[in-house]
């Protein structure tokens, strides 16, 4: 944790707390059975001022999410949306990581969780690149991991819930463990699904592949951006079921997400990915999203949100 963090504030329950003092009971629902919904947003800094990317979008994630595992949020969206802006100007930052949370909270212990309280918290933190500085230009090196995705109808996958991270915490070991950077997982079926954290796109002449989300991952914010993108460039865009082999035999392959926002990757499994790092089309996708985000182009999507 960078220590400019922790002399921050944290909202807590609709009200503003010491860095520190934002504790919950060990007994609370959440600490032993994993229930909570979260989102992960980034902060960038624009010359029009800090704007949390595509806050809105997230913001309805949460509450899909919270939906979906049954967890009514005591609060509206917009009030969670007001908090999310509220955490940035009070602790003062010009960019950030955001990270809202919804969970169970202190009551009675069991499996059960309807008497539990589902209490909320945004906290916002000082994060760099997730996958490296490096990992944006010379892309990183992944694995295909021994541990598949969550198959259908066992825990939802279109919910970003704190549970279904235990899955991504063993792909990220085992890829780790082994000398990667990352891990991809399979579904249930053996197709491939997503990284640990990430969405996951394969081009093969000049065209873009990614999984549905049949294929057990999340709706991605950045992923639905870089579809919006790339359209706009008139880069066809498939939609389907991917093979694990055809990673291999991809011109480029590339990892989306909040933290790891663009991401190249130039060798899976010690096969060499095209041409070994960031690949024409992975380029120009990345060079224009990150114009997006800093301001550097118009918005025409409507995804900054500035905060006055």
């Amino acid at each position: 944790m960078d220590p400019r963090d922790e002399k921050g504030k944290i909202w807590m329950n609709g009200k503003f707390i010491a860095w520190q003092e934002a504790t919950l009971h060990v007994m609370s629902h959440v600490v032993h059975y994993g229930s909570s919904v979260f989102e992960g947003m980034r902060c960038y800094e624009t010359p029009e001022g800090p704007s949390i990317f595509r806050l809105y979008d997230h913001i309805r994630r949460l509450f899909d999410s919270a939906k979906i595992y049954r967890m009514p949020i005591p609060y509206s969206l917009e009030d969670i949306i007001e908090a999310c802006k509220q955490v940035i100007r009070v602790n003062e930052l010009r960019s950030a990581y955001v990270r809202p949370i919804a969970y169970r909270g202190y009551h009675s212990l069991g499996v059960d969780p309807s008497k539990c309280p589902v209490d909320v918290a945004i906290g916002a933190l000082n994060w760099g690149r997730y996958l490296g500085e490096e990992a944006i230009t010379q892309g990183v090196d992944v694995c295909v991991s021994s541990w598949n995705r969550l198959a259908p109808n066992t825990m939802p996958a279109m919910a970003k819930a704190g549970s279904n991270y235990m899955s991504s915490q063993l792909i990220k070991q085992e890829a780790q463990m082994g000398g990667y950077i990352e891990g991809i997982g399979l579904d249930a079926q053996g197709y491939v699904s997503e990284g640990s954290g990430e969405n996951i796109f394969v081009v093969r002449d000049k065209k873009i592949y990614t999984p549905p989300l049949g294929a057990s991952i999340l709706p991605g914010i950045t992923r639905d951006s870089i579809l919006c993108i790339a359209k706009d460039f008139e880069i066809p865009v498939i939609e389907t079921l991917i093979p694990r082999e055809m990673l291999y035999i991809a011109d480029e392959v590339f990892f989306t997400g909040t933290a790891a926002e663009v991401t190249p990757i130039r060798s899976i499994d010690k096969i060499q990915v095209g041409a070994g790092k960031r690949g024409p089309i992975t380029e120009k996708i990345q060079t224009r999203f990150f114009d997006i985000l800093n301001g550097k182009v118009k918005d025409s999507y409507g995804w900054h949100d500035i905060i006055k």
